[in-house]
Parts: structure tokens; C-alpha cells; sequence
């Protein structure tokens, strides 16, 4: 058994940074760190407060069935949001993604519609234009896309995706959660 990886595995499912996981257990962010590479067993009294802060309870970190992780979505499973005012509708691919790691959407946006404008953070964002023109303002500038073209930036400005175009315009768009 792995014990780091099933211990890595489930502090990023509580979107715990290493250090978060420390503080909480009063051990170091480098002590969690050789943990999670197996370079380092705990004691059972450590791996129980671990587990305890995880919300795990030692049978279930045990029991060597595993849940299966979900790998495909179907169609019926994404969820929709559409603002007409702004001219945006967005679909959320994979369920609950606003609480993992990354955010997977197909975007499209009506002609001359707006995304919502983001504030600064520590995402980064890529996006591939299925259809239409977009543009990307980044802080004071402006950067165009079209058919085909991938977008990537870090957004450590405010930053919006908008359709200048009097055409429908559409997009994957996948951003990484801010707190990464």
C-alpha cells in the first residue's frame, strides 16, 4: 500500500496545501512533503491525526477497495448557466469542477456578448476558439483570437473574454482554481 499517494490523494481532495495540512497536525510542511513521497513512515498516533484532519476515518484509509474515480461525463451530466443580458451562456463539463483543481467550460457567447470580467488571481487560464473571434483584455491590453487559435495566460490581472463580432462565438475554456 502506498501510503503517501493515498495520503497526497486525499489532502488535495480537501484542497489543502501541504503546509495547510501541517499547521493543522503540528508537523511540518516538509515532514508532509516525505510523506507523501514515501520517503518517510509516521508513527500510528501521526497517521491517525493526519486522517482525523482529512476527515478519514483508519477503515476507510485501509480498506484496500478503492473508489473508482469517475473518468467520463456524459452530456447529460453538465450543468448550465445563461446571462442574456451580457450575451453568455456557459456549460460546465464536468460537475462540480468549480471545486476541483481545474474548471473545464464550453462558452458561447451571443454576437457582441461579454464574459464576466475576473479580478486578479493566481489562475491561469487556457482557452481554444471552436468558432467566431474573441478578445481577451488583459489588464490595458487587448489580444484577438479566431477559429483555431489557443489562448493561454496567468491571470495576475483583471481580465475578460468578450465578442466584438455581430456572430456567435464559442470556446473550451479551462481555468485553474485561484488558490494553487
Amino acid at each position: 500500500m502506498e501510503i503517501g499517494k493515498r495520503i497526497k490523494n486525499l489532502r488535495l481532495s480537501k484542497n489543502l496545501t501541504q503546509e495547510e495540512l501541517g499547521e493543522r497536525t503540528d508537523l511540518t510542511k516538509g515532514y508532509i512533503s516525505q510523506l507523501e513521497r514515501d520517503l518517510s513512515s509516521p508513527s500510528i498516533e501521526t497517521l491517525f491525526d493526519i486522517l482525523e484532519v482529512l476527515g478519514c476515518t483508519p477503515k476507510e484509509f485501509f480498506d484496500e477497495e478503492e473508489q473508482e474515480q469517475k473518468v467520463v461525463y456524459g452530456a447529460n451530466e453538465h450543468t448550465f448557466f445563461e446571462d442574456e443580458e451580457k450575451g453568455y451562456q456557459v456549460k460546465w463539463l464536468v460537475p462540480e469542477s468549480n471545486e476541483k483543481e481545474i474548471e473545464p467550460v464550453y462558452l458561447t457567447l451571443s454576437g457582441n456578448g461579454t464574459f464576466k470580467q475576473f479580478e486578479p488571481s493566481l489562475s491561469e487560464t487556457f482557452a481554444y476558439v471552436l468558432e467566431g473571434k474573441v478578445t481577451i483584455k488583459l489588464g490595458k491590453k487587448r489580444y484577438m483570437a479566431e477559429k483555431g487559435e489557443a489562448i493561454y495566460f496567468h491571470a495576475s490581472d483583471e481580465h475578460q473574454i468578450c465578442n466584438e463580432e455581430d456572430v456567435p462565438a464559442t470556446l473550451i475554456l479551462v481555468a485553474t482554481d485561484s488558490y494553487l
